[in-house]
């Protein structure tokens, strides 16, 4: 399999960079699982002072990054496509939108800063936008890193158990359960006796169990979605007393 390639478009092309050479990304890079390139919006303006942004027409607080530079920066590029803007307007992001895009294979994010961008931009030179939720940023960096790591970690070999990623929140539709690690008693609280017992089978049950009353309790739009607990849910609930 070749390397999952994702290009960011950013102001704060080191900040990006840090970020995505360290730890777990940091590694798959370094293996070659990850292609992933960070350019720096600047590099295409035209002033000593490598300007991006322009005050806004018809007035307002604040300043919008101007499309000559933008496209230009882009364009010199040629990155894969599609061209997804961090918005607030965009796509909602989750677990479904990440596989999506690990299979299309390559993709390409571009951060907003100050007020927004000319809406030009997001026209005419950005396939489509992505949101990650109802939240205010001082630009999309923060937002594009989210995707790159939520991608990486579908990538076969980025995560050293192939196991991990199948377990995690979102994968079946339910919250991941319950974890736990030595000490076996911390402070009077106790981890669950099924999980001690060497049972691999009953463990499995109760793992089902325990993520299934965590999303009832904690995410129930998302047993909504999925139409809501069946008879076997609850008999497995039961079983291990989260149905009282």
């Amino acid at each position: 399999m070749s390397a999952v390639r994702i290009d960011t478009f950013t102001i704060f092309p080191g900040l990006v960079e840090a970020w995505l050479s360290a730890s777990l990304i940091g590694r798959a890079r370094e293996a070659g699982l990850l292609d992933l390139r960070v350019h720096d919006l600047r590099s295409a303006a035209q002033d000593p002072h490598r300007s991006v942004d322009d005050a806004p027409f018809g007035g307002g607080a604040g300043m919008v990054l101007a499309p000559g530079p933008v496209f230009a920066a882009v364009e010199a590029v040629g990155p894969p496509r599609p061209l997804l803007l961090l918005d607030p307007g965009g796509r909602r992001f989750d677990q479904g939108v990440a596989r999506e895009l690990l299979a299309g294979g390559a993709f390409s994010l571009l951060c907003g800063r100050y007020e927004g961008v000319d809406q030009r931009i997001a026209d005419h030179l950005c396939d489509g936008a992505l949101s990650i939720g109802d939240v205010v940023l001082a630009g999309g960096e923060a937002a594009a890193l989210l995707v790159v790591e939520a991608v990486a970690r579908l990538v076969p070999g980025v995560l050293g158990n192939v196991a991990s990623s199948a377990d995690e929140s979102f994968s079946e539709g339910l919250l991941e359960y319950p974890q736990y690690t030595r000490p076996a008693a911390f402070r009077g609280w106790e981890v669950p006796a099924v999980l001690r017992s060497g049972d691999h089978g009953k463990v499995a049950r109760w793992r089902r169990a325990a993520a299934l009353d965590r999303t009832r309790r904690c995410r129930p739009d998302l047993l909504a979605a999925a139409g809501g607990l069946t008879d076997d849910d609850r008999r497995l609930l039961e079983e291990f007393g989260f149905m009282s």
